[in-house]
């Protein structure tokens, strides 16, 4: 398979000239080592700690190792370093502060892995890489996050598209995993339980010493029938069992810990006092959530499957997540929802206060009635609110209103 240019590439280019250390985490297999190998191609140091024999040397002596090589030190799975080796960079970057010195990778979240507390505040720039967006894929510049926050005109301006609803449910169900994206559909389901049975005996074991390893496959399951949804550990726990609640609880951080999932949080800006405050949960991939809930392209084809529409949002929110990654801007995603039923799947909130809201439907055709919710929270920001968007499975984008517009989830990686 040949190189695929990663988006994020250029923010951790930009991030080793003028920072210490660099940090890239995300799912296995999402790219990581092909990233920073590419980036430090011909120069640096590369250590992979998922070679035993280099881990031991690194744990052994944490300083000693990091003496050694040229600059950049590239470091490959750095969370199996633990503390020790953590601590030896810190030193290492407070007595020599020049930047571009440690570039590390991890497949768990650099601040949440029970073995590592120390973490390198005010040295290291954290990025994260997710699997492949519809643009990487396809080789296509996909950028309507910055787009909607920008300049709303060039998405209302989209062509009509070539994708029919059946072209979204392929790509549901092939997902972004650079591997499980190069295989053909038949094998994918395999690679999938491979991939899972590897990061539960392995990864989570290893980082956490959890001993009930073998629920995870079906806590996952519980996970990925409620993608999409509020995130209600009560109902997980009843439907898992771990023990007690709080076991649940630390085993669905387990998960997001590795990016497994990730969670969206509730938004309110005091809008009405009857906001519900659970976050969203959303398995990282599709393809994956896919292969755990046994879904094809053919059984999510039915509109009354009930995974339809979630697997069809959690899409859209994980290709949003992963342009909010790679754009010089700060913007936040949550997701709005009060006990008068008003809901809104996904909200955009610009570090100065602006805000896109965003509504995902999985029919062919939108209506007035659609963007009601949509029309609400218009009314209510004002000025603050720059557009909302119907994103669906149909093929044209026009108006709904006064700054509300229904455009294909095609737009998402091919607007204008």
């Amino acid at each position: 398979m040949t190189y695929t240019e990663r988006r994020l590439g250029s923010l951790v280019r930009e991030a080793l000239e003028f920072s210490r250390v660099v940090v890239v985490a995300g799912p296995r297999q999402a790219g990581k080592t092909t990233l920073v190998r590419s980036l430090t191609e011909g120069r640096g140091t590369f250590h992979r700690l998922d070679d035993d024999a280099t881990l031991q040397a690194a744990l052994a002596d944490p300083r000693g190792f990091l003496a050694f090589g040229d600059r950049p030190i590239v470091i490959d799975e750095i969370q199996r370093g633990g503390d020790p080796l953590v601590r030896a960079i810190k030193l290492a970057v407070d007595e020599d502060p020049t930047p571009g010195q440690f570039l590390l990778d991890g497949s768990a979240d650099f601040l949440t892995v029970p073995t590592i507390s120390e973490s390198l505040a005010g040295r290291a720039v954290l990025l994260d890489l997710w699997p492949f967006s519809q643009g990487e894929i396809h080789g296509i510049n996909d950028s309507f996050v910055q787009l909607a926050l920008s300049d709303s005109t060039v998405i209302r301006a989209t062509r009509p598209c070539d994708v029919i609803p059946s072209g979204y449910l392929d790509r549901v169900c092939a997902g972004g995993y650079p591997d499980a994206v190069a295989l053909p559909v038949t094998a994918r389901g395999r690679w999938f339980s491979n991939y899972l049975r590897t990061l539960i005996q392995r990864d989570v074991t290893e980082l956490t010493g959890a001993r009930k390893t073998d629920q995870l496959p079906r806590l996952l399951r519980a996970l990925a029938a409620r993608t999409s949804s509020e995130l209600v550990m009560a109902s997980v726990h009843r439907d898992v069992g771990l023990g007690a609640l709080e076991t649940t609880v630390d085993y669905v951080s387990y998960l997001e810990m590795i990016y497994l999932i990730h969670r969206i949080p509730a938004w309110s800006r005091n809008l009405t006092a009857k906001v519900k405050k659970h976050p969203k949960v959303y398995i990282t991939d599709t393809g994956l959530a896919a292969a755990v809930l046994a879904k094809t392209p053919a059984a999510l084809a039915n509109p009354l499957d009930p995974a339809r529409g979630p697997l069809l949002e959690t899409f859209v929110v994980n290709e949003i997540v992963k342009q909010i990654s790679w754009i010089d801007t700060d913007v936040r995603p949550y997701h709005f929802r009060d006990r008068s039923g008003i809901e809104i799947d996904l909200i955009l909130e610009h570090g100065d206060g602006r805000v896109v809201a965003l509504e995902v439907k999985s029919a062919t055709s939108v209506n007035q009635r659609d963007v009601r919710h949509l029309g609400w929270l218009r009314d209510k920001l004002d000025d603050r609110f720059t557009h909302g968007f119907i994103l669906y499975t149909g093929t044209h984008t026009y108006s709904l209103g006064d700054r509300i517009t229904a455009t294909p989830i095609a737009s998402l990686w091919n607007p204008g």
